[in-house]
């Protein structure tokens, strides 16, 4: 981690929240559906993909998550008449992780077949290692029992190839990401390059072994990893995709789109976005890095 980085990140709390506004215009969509259909309108023309998810997640109130389930569905129905391109994201706490896993399930799996109806499909967020054996079984059940549903993985966790042998015979459809929230080293690997090393493994494996693979990244090597191995393996466009998050990096995902892969664009939005955008700026400063200096017209390095 940079100078540059452990400065944002220490320095969150004393930002003002107009500033913390200013930034996060740059990676959140706005608070309401309107504004995350004209995010994914923009991407389209593009030529992007969008990936939408509704801000929030450690729900503790059953309200709190029936709420989410219906604003999904909402979400779902709009994408479907406005012909965008895009599915959603869903966070297993925001639906009830937190509260009963059964009551959680039962919540994502009518999302998931609303996106059926719609012929659309449902990404199911990873989020800290206390909520991973749930999100992995949930998904596990959703697959078989519905499809259209896709699971993240985390480079930086240990167990993380030992979950790739158990999925593969499912043929999953996986995003593969590095990993944001601060885990002891008894469960992530912390050095940086050692987490480039696993990223850019357990992808050849996913690639390998049949899996459908977002490659979740804006790290410029591992783009170019990336690609490298969908070429060495024959794979077709079809058969992969990159990802990143709006507002990260643009130029990189010009590239990415120039060189003839599909790239698809998380965005997010909600009225949670402060909540939101400082945890995500002191669990990824990186994050910040990227678009603090795209503020100031420096570019990414």
């Amino acid at each position: 981690m940079t100078l540059f980085d452990q400065l944002i990140r220490h320095g969150m709390p004393f930002v003002p929240k107009p500033i913390v506004g200013k930034v996060a215009q740059r990676y959140v969509a706005g608070e309401e559906i309107p504004d995350a259909m004209n995010a994914i309108r923009e991407l389209n023309a593009e030529g992007a993909m969008a990936t939408v998810d509704v801000l929030g997640e450690e729900v503790h109130e059953r309200g709190k998550a029936e709420a989410a389930v219906a604003q999904y569905l909402e979400l779902l129905e709009t994408i479907d008449r406005e012909k965008v391109d895009a599915n959603v994201s869903i966070k297993p706490t925001m639906l009830g992780l937190k509260i009963d896993a059964t009551m959680c399930y039962g919540n994502i799996r009518t999302i998931v077949e609303r996106a059926v109806g719609f012929d659309n499909f449902v990404r199911i967020d990873m989020e800290d290692h206390t909520c991973t054996d749930a999100t992995l079984e949930i998904y596990r059940r959703l697959h078989t029992e519905v499809g259209h549903v896709g699971v993240v993985l985390q480079a930086y966790l240990h167990r993380t190839v030992e979950d790739i042998n158990d999925l593969l015979p499912l043929k999953p459809n996986i995003r593969l990401c590095k990993g944001i929230y601060r885990e002891p080293r008894t469960i992530a690997w912390k050095q940086y390059e050692t987490v480039r090393a696993n990223f850019i493994s357990t992808m050849e494996k996913l690639i390998a072994g049949g899996a459908y693979v977002g490659i979740a990244t804006h790290d410029a090597h591992l783009v170019w990893a990336g690609m490298t191995a969908v070429d060495r393996l024959g794979l077709d466009p079809s058969q992969y995709e990159f990802q990143m998050l709006l507002g990260v990096d643009p130029e990189l995902r010009r590239i990415i789109l120039d060189r003839g892969h599909r790239l698809r664009v998380y965005v997010p939005f909600g009225r949670d976005w402060y909540p939101y955008s400082m945890r995500r700026l002191r669990e990824n400063p990186t994050v910040a890095h990227h678009v603090t200096r795209a503020i100031l017209g420096l570019g990414p390095r």
